[in-house]
């Protein structure tokens, strides 16, 4: 493999020390002890794979935290709701109650709007004492109900709350984290600026040469034979939105319009298509229907890398459409280029 020569001087050695230094620290233990000095282009861009790499695991668990957080706020809201409906329900019963004692006090019988509300036929209205008593005794069961409803309602939406102010704790906690890879981020960017043109061009031919060697290894088992060419009406729409995205930038936690992460644009794909799927990368694997890679078709997502990092629109033909990484835009690129965890299907039509 070939060295850096030496005649690239003080610029590259610098770069090289930075790319060390931003290894020093890490997201994990495994990665807490500093890394070898790197000595070789393939070195260079093999951490800084591994570095982007790192910063898109902790994006997709950004997404998810942030995601939780949304849901259990929109919970928390329901479940105001429904207090507030109960309590309604109940200062309304007891209006009615208070009217019909006030009623029988005065010479017996209902007043005719609690004979209406408590009819079962508000053209044959309560109009005798004891129907009168035994709807006033099942108004004041169905308050005592009530009542208990609410009490229970209160405790959820309590119970909620808390899990609400959990959620925002941890997703503080990967605001943080964030900023810790934001600044990896901007490392590996200072890294790639203090290489000379031609070193960036070498590296640009490397990763070309190692996801053509990827995709024809892949290719090569046969996988394609037997993969669909047809896609589904909603998975014509969902590649038709990916396709419109084409060249805007990649953003950590961005899911449109201007910019998008990896499962900001297949989420959104699909959300255009019609069909709400998962946010995050993770939950995509976890919850949509699993298909052999050698049936997927347009349209399926393909998940990558053991730990389900990332995230791909598969728009046929061994190809996909993604977002890949900071510093990247969405783009078309070979859809076996990357480690590949499996597919998942959006759509069961």
């Amino acid at each position: 493999m070939r060295r850096i020569p030496r005649a690239h001087g003080h610029r590259t050695a610098a770069a090289l020390t930075l790319l060390c230094a931003l290894t020093a620290t890490t997201q994990s233990a495994a990665l807490a002890a500093p890394a070898p000095h790197p000595a070789t282009l393939e070195e260079v861009r093999a951490q800084l794979d591994d570095l982007y790499h790192q910063a898109e695991v902790a994006t997709e668990k950004y997404n998810a935290a942030d995601e939780k957080a949304t849901a259990q706020r929109k919970k928390v809201d329901t479940l105001n709701g429904r207090v507030k409906q109960a309590e309604q329900q109940e200062t309304r019963l007891k209006a009615l109650l208070g009217a019909a004692a006030r009623a029988q006090y005065r010479g017996g019988g209902l007043p005719a709007e609690m004979q209406f509300a408590l009819a079962r036929d508000p053209e044959h209205a309560l109009d005798d004492a004891a129907l009168a008593q035994r709807a006033q005794q099942g108004t004041q069961d169905r308050l005592t109900a009530l009542e208990a409803t609410r009490k229970e309602l209160r405790t959820r939406t309590d119970e909620a709350r808390a899990v609400l102010g959990d959620l925002r704790a941890s997703r503080r906690a990967m605001d943080d984290n964030r900023d810790k890879i934001e600044k990896r981020i901007a490392t590996a960017r200072a890294l790639e600026s203090q290489l000379r043109s031609e070193q960036l061009r070498k590296l640009a031919e490397m990763e070309k040469q190692a996801q053509d060697k990827a995709q024809a290894k892949w290719e090569d088992t046969g996988v394609l034979d037997k993969a669909s060419t047809k896609a589904t009406p909603a998975a014509r729409k969902a590649i038709a939105y990916a396709t419109k995205q084409l060249g805007k930038p990649y953003v950590w936690g961005a899911e449109g319009p201007d910019s998008f992460d990896c499962s900001g644009l297949t989420s959104r794909a699909w959300l255009h298509a019609g069909v709400v799927i998962p946010r995050t990368s993770e939950e995509q694997w976890a919850r949509l229907p699993h298909v052999p890679v050698s049936r997927m078709r347009p349209g399926d997502l393909i998940i990558y890398f053991s730990d389900a990092s990332h995230v791909a629109l598969y728009i046929g033909d061994g190809k996909i459409i993604s977002a890949p990484r900071p510093g990247r835009w969405v783009y078309v690129s070979p859809a076996g280029s990357m480690e590949i965890l499996g597919v998942v299907r959006p759509d069961a039509g």
